[in-house]
């Protein structure tokens, strides 16, 4: 069995928040915690509509080895059409702002967000840095070059 990395993160509740409910699992096999808005008026999606909503919380990550990162709530996106205007949030190790959720509303319908809705989720990763090196040929793979749906039908 492989032992999980834990990730000691420091939080930091802003003065809007008044909840200060620290992010969890709602499960022991759940990757991802729920950023809930913090906003002190509703905020309405129109069809197409986009809005950056904060959650009243600000993390500090250990160092550079952990990215945080913001994915859409699968529920929210496909029973209501709301998700990430970014596909994916990307909270670096050295950034110490409140964290705020890009949202567009992909409906037809226009959708009100609340105070206290779960609008996205914060999965904490190890990232590598990459190291590059110029080179004149790459090593032939058997898939080669060929994108975009040229490894099946579907």
């Amino acid at each position: 069995m492989n032992k999980q990395t834990i990730a000691q993160i420091n939080i930091k509740f802003l003065e809007h928040n008044t909840e200060k409910t620290l992010p969890f699992y709602a499960t022991e096999g759940s990757a991802g915690m729920d950023l809930k808005a913090c906003i002190s008026e509703d905020v309405t999606l129109p069809p197409l509509g986009r809005a950056l909503i904060g959650t009243g919380i600000a993390i500090k990550l250990p160092d550079a080895r952990f990215g945080a990162f913001v994915f859409a709530r699968s529920g929210l996106a496909i029973k209501s059409g709301i998700t990430l205007a970014n596909c994916v949030g990307v909270v670096d190790s050295d950034y110490t702002g409140e964290i705020k959720v890009g949202l567009i509303n992909l409906s037809n319908s226009p959708y009100t967000i609340k105070n206290g809705d779960r609008i996205a989720q914060l999965v904490i990763l190890e990232v590598a840095k990459a190291q590059f090196t110029a080179v004149d040929e790459l090593e032939q793979t058997e898939r080669g070059a060929g994108g975009f749906g040229s490894t099946g039908r579907n």
